[in-house]
């Protein structure tokens, strides 16, 4: 008797295009994009119900809710884990949550060996990682952090394939020698971030509904000028 690959339900809400998948181990059955100029927050769970409709699926009949953990937009990463774990516990099923520079890294051409995945990350910065491709795996070189655009810049080595929705203000001042990727693999993808998933589920590692949480990665705004009023 075959057994049936593990049903996965992708999120993808770090950016203004947000995504939902379904896919069937690394199969993907159908993927459905928002429309980026409506509120993730007000379109997110009638697009969930058409992706499951899409394929024939009921809630229930989800095994895996997958979704990105960060970097990104802080609301769209707070609905999309939210919504993650809410949908994961009222069904039964697991949850995993996938670094976002991770997913972007992970749409680049396979013949690319060495990947930097940039996101904007305001104020002049970026969030930065840089990974190595091994087989099927992508193993993280340099961790996700936040460099300053002039600091990342001035970083890059020839050969580097550069990645990412950070790339778009900068593309033309990117010094030579780089691997520019196609723009069309910048944006996180939900199909991507289910096929990370899948392949992190089945190498045995979990996540726990109870303790999940978006990484922002750092303070927001109010945050920091909250802060600031407190030191002085």
């Amino acid at each position: 008797m075959t057994r049936m690959a593990l049903r996965i339900l992708a999120l993808e809400t770090s950016t203004l295009d947000a995504s939902v998948a379904a896919l069937e181990g690394d199969r993907l059955l159908g993927q459905t994009v928002l429309d980026r100029t409506r509120r993730t927050a007000q379109c997110f769970a009638p697009a969930i119900l058409h992706q499951l409709h899409s394929v024939g699926w009921r809630p229930q009949d989800v095994q895996l809710v997958a979704v990105s953990q960060g970097p990104g937009s802080f609301t769209g990463l707070r609905v999309g884990v939210t919504a993650a774990k809410t949908l994961a516990y009222a069904v039964g099923a697991e949850v995993f949550a996938v670094n976002t520079l991770q997913v972007i890294a992970r749409q680049t051409p396979a013949e690319l060996p060495c990947i930097c995945a940039v996101l904007d990350a305001q104020r002049q910065q970026l969030f930065v990682a840089e990974f190595r491709r091994e087989g099927e795996l992508l193993v993280e070189t340099a961790a996700t952090r936040i460099e300053d655009n002039a600091q990342w810049l001035a970083g890059l080595s020839p050969g580097t394939a550069v990645t990412g929705p950070g790339l778009a203000a900068w593309r033309d001042k990117l010094p030579p020698g780089l691997v520019v990727v196609d723009a069309g693999c910048w944006t996180p993808r939900a199909a991507t971030v289910g096929l990370a998933a899948w392949l992190e589920h089945r190498a045995g590692n979990r996540h726990d509904v109870w303790t999940l949480n978006p990484i922002y990665y750092r303070t927001s705004a109010a945050e920091e000028k909250k802060l600031a009023v407190k030191g002085n």
